[in-house]
């Protein structure tokens, strides 16, 4: 019997895409229970010099692995080097990211985006948004439904009943609405409605400068953060070589190295493939359950 296949795209050809992935290909931590296959060429761009072609490489090589995620039933994941969004929009790309890029190829209305590392699983209520825009973009149904997604996940990593937090969006946790009204008016209400699902214990509003520091301690299995940077700066100070980005709410896996295209480096051998490692090992760990 053939094994199944996870496809591993390049991004984008002048980034470190293509060396990350040689080397996490050729490292013996890989899973041996599923085959990878390439798709992108590292031939069409010159490290460190992105342009149309390498833009246009990474986009064909994108479409390539969502359209067959979504249509070969040998395909069991989809790993993705990282690419430019500025680069992608300069030949038609006009997703805010691959997160919802692959949400809508394969036809998913409720997903998210999480980062989970050695320390800690962080998902985001809200994407790719401004952040002047965070608080009349956040709903109590999408915090919900990031909440549900991050449980499942954190369950099948686990294999336990997790432990989540919920963090607040403004300082103090809002004060009692001195400082915001978004904890009483649509967090604590998402957070009864999470703990009806049974899901995982759920706690919150957290106080934001502190909930991350309580989920690296033990005391939370993951945290639903309100906004990307609120999620990805603690994450990135203590997991910056070790994340990987994973889209929840697909009916495939799809993770990503969490770190950029990297083109000041790229081609210098200084680009190090441990996130890349990880997100390969991921992805086989999720197809597997």
């Amino acid at each position: 019997m053939s094994r199944r296949r996870i496809l591993v795209t390049l991004g984008d050809p002048a980034g470190i895409g293509p060396e990350v992935t040689s080397a996490a290909l050729a490292s013996d931590g890989l899973p041996h229970d599923f085959e990878f296959e390439l798709i992108g060429s590292p031939d069409a761009g010159r490290p460190g010099h992105p342009d149309e072609a390498s833009a246009r490489e990474s986009l064909r090589a994108l479409d390539e692995a969502a359209r067959r995620l979504r249509d070969e039933a040998g395909v069991a994941a989809v790993v993705t080097g990282p690419v430019s969004k500025a680069q992608l929009e300069r030949v038609g790309f006009q997703h805010p990211g691959q997160t919802e890029f692959f949400a809508d190829v394969l036809g998913c209305d409720r997903f998210t985006m999480c980062l989970s590392g050695d320390h800690l699983s962080v998902a985001l209520a809200t994407i790719h948004v401004p952040l002047a825009e965070v608080a009349t973009r956040l709903r109590t149904a999408g915090i919900v439904e990031t909440g549900r997604l991050l449980a499942e996940f954190a369950r099948r990593r686990t294999g336990r009943r997790p432990r989540i937090a919920v963090a607040a969006l403004n300082p103090h946790a809002g004060e009692q609405g001195r400082f915001g009204d978004e904890e009483a008016r649509l967090i604590e209400p998402a957070i009864d409605e999470l703990n009806t699902l049974d899901l995982a214990d759920f706690v919150g509003p957290g106080v934001p400068d502190s909930v991350f520091r309580d989920a690296v301690e033990g005391r939370f299995d993951a945290v639903v953060a309100m906004y990307h940077d609120q999620g990805l700066i603690p994450l990135k100070l203590l997991d910056f070589d070790n994340a990987v980005n994973v889209t929840l709410g697909l009916p495939k896996p799809r993770t990503s190295p969490d770190h950029g295209t990297a083109f000041g480096i790229a081609g210098k051998g200084l680009a190090r493939p441990d996130s890349m490692i990880r997100a390969l090992r991921l992805a086989a760990e999720l197809a597997r359950s």
